[in-house]
């Protein structure tokens, strides 16, 4: 919905002690509507749900953060205190105390509340197309969820509606097994009302809510439940590889036939530093630019330098994977090609970018650091594939139509067209950790690392990591407090 721009009244915001209604809800005048008085029209339902989809624009945070804290990158910045938070993130020494942590808590209990209301008046009137409606939201929920999941293991849930203050003192953590078997309910009502393309781009579809489906399947080691929802996808004809690796993180190819799930961002209005929930543009991208100081960069912009990746991803690719230079920016190399061109290297430089999601120069307003339009692609089709091969090795089910998906992306990878040229033939636990590798590969710089390295136990390459405290972050210390301090904090913290 990049096109799509709306302020929530208070209506929509829960007030609670899950997060704080910050200046972009908008209080309206005593005798407007209000929260017992909405829902009378489609429109209003349909604008409802904009809502909730505008909070996808702060998984910016998550996103960035699941990358520097993995073995992928480093925090970088300009000084080792600049974004503390970050910092302390990526050198794993992060406490409940730590801001990033709590505006994700936050964010993401946002997007559930708008959510909430949305179904606590699901029922108030029928019309055409509401089936739709409830079931795009339904995944939204799902998509908040399973990221506070990821991040934070058990977590408060609350599904049927808005919840008071007092409410929010009586709650307790709900196992993260009962989370996902919910989450797994809401999924498969949503997918039965939920076409297989949309007439607005960024919308959720079928394909996107089987594909998240498929990976809380993979989370939990479903690996059958996980082929059967994934092969869907696959089958349906609806979804392709973009022939040219290259073309898939340029702005001028978004929503592309690999795109199963893409959250849209426009560089025109919105945000401040004062007020990263107004997000409208993509933050990520202009903190992971380079300090370009001097000389023609075109068609890049400066940015803030964080999430540097390491010397070790760039040279785990094979010379002629052509995976390499599209996913990350070789500093030294550029500036050879551009002996005008001067950068500020900062803090922990590596002479690396992350190129998938660096920022271009572009009209982006108010500031150009933080609204940059380049979309989040959350769920890609190559993806899918590597899910599915997985499951289907793991589960003990088929190791020769796991080395068909894996063989699959890697053949566009080395623009093999079929030949086979650099096929896997590997069978059991050695095919495993090639799709792992595949996984790493592919996914680079797309934040998906870190929760791929925990859920497969691979967390030993992580400088600073404690298997036995860091699996989990700590739940925000506050939060905890202002919840009448029932939660018990997670191990280590």
């Amino acid at each position: 919905m990049k096109s799509t721009y709306i302020k929530i009244s208070l209506l929509v915001c829960l007030i609670s002690s899950f997060y704080s209604c910050d200046d972009y809800l908008d209080i309206l005048p005593e005798g407007q509507e209000n929260s017992e008085n909405f829902f009378n029209s489609p429109s209003d339902y349909e604008d409802a749900l904009v809502g909730v989809y505008d909070l996808l624009s702060t998984t910016y945070l998550n996103n960035i953060l699941a990358e520097i804290a993995s073995d992928n990158s480093l925090c970088g910045g300009d000084t080792p205190t600049d974004v503390l938070d970050w910092q302390q993130i990526d050198d794993m020494v992060h406490t409940a105390d730590n801001g990033a942590l709590r505006n994700i808590w936050q964010w993401m209990y946002a997007g559930i509340s708008r959510s909430n209301y949305i179904v606590e008046f699901k029922d108030k009137i029928d019309f055409e197309g509401k089936d739709k409606i409830l079931a795009e939201n339904l995944f939204l929920r799902s998509y908040f969820y399973f990221e506070l999941v990821k991040f934070f293991g058990d977590v408060p849930m609350y599904i049927d509606g808005r919840i008071s203050v007092e409410e929010t003192q009586t709650i307790d953590r709900t196992p993260t097994a009962q989370i996902y078997s919910q989450l797994e309910t809401d999924l498969l009502t949503a997918i039965e009302s939920l076409p297989w393309s949309q007439p607005q781009e960024g919308r959720v579809t079928k394909g996107a809510a089987l594909a998240l489906l498929g990976k809380i399947y993979l989370y939990q080691n479903k690996f059958s439940n996980a082929v059967v929802v994934l092969d869907q996808v696959i089958d349906s004809g609806q979804y392709d590889l973009v022939n040219n690796y290259g073309q898939i993180f340029i702005n001028s190819n978004e929503n592309n036939e690999e795109s199963v799930f893409e959250v849209q961002y426009f560089g025109g209005e919105g945000a401040s530093f004062d007020c990263f929930q107004c997000v409208e543009g993509n933050i990520a991208v202009g903190f992971m630019g380079p300090r370009f100081t001097g000389g023609n960069f075109a068609p890049f912009t400066s940015g803030f330098s964080f999430n540097v990746p390491v010397a070790d991803i760039f040279n785990l690719y094979e010379s002629d994977d052509t995976r390499r230079d599209h996913t990350i920016l070789d500093m030294d190399q550029f500036l050879a090609e551009r002996p005008d061109v001067t950068i500020s290297e900062g803090n922990e430089h590596t002479g690396y970018f992350n190129k998938k999601y660096i920022p271009y120069a572009e009209a982006n307003i108010p500031d150009v650091n933080l609204t940059h339009s380049n979309n989040y692609r959350s769920i890609r089709f190559s993806d899918v594939l590597l899910m599915a091969a997985e499951a289907y090795n793991r589960g003990e089910i088929s190791d020769a139509q796991a080395r068909t998906y894996l063989n699959r992306v890697r053949d566009r990878a080395f623009n093999d067209m079929g030949s086979g040229a650099h096929d896997i033939n590997l069978s059991g636990t050695a095919l495993t950790d090639a799709i792992w590798l595949e996984r790493r590969l592919e996914l680079a710089g797309e934040g998906h690392r870190f929760f791929d390295q925990v859920r497969t136990n691979q967390t030993n390459t992580i400088p600073g990591f404690n298997p036995s405290t860091h699996v989990l972050f700590p739940i925000p210390r506050i939060e905890i407090e202002l919840a009448g301090n029932r939660w018990q904090q997670n191990q280590g913290y």
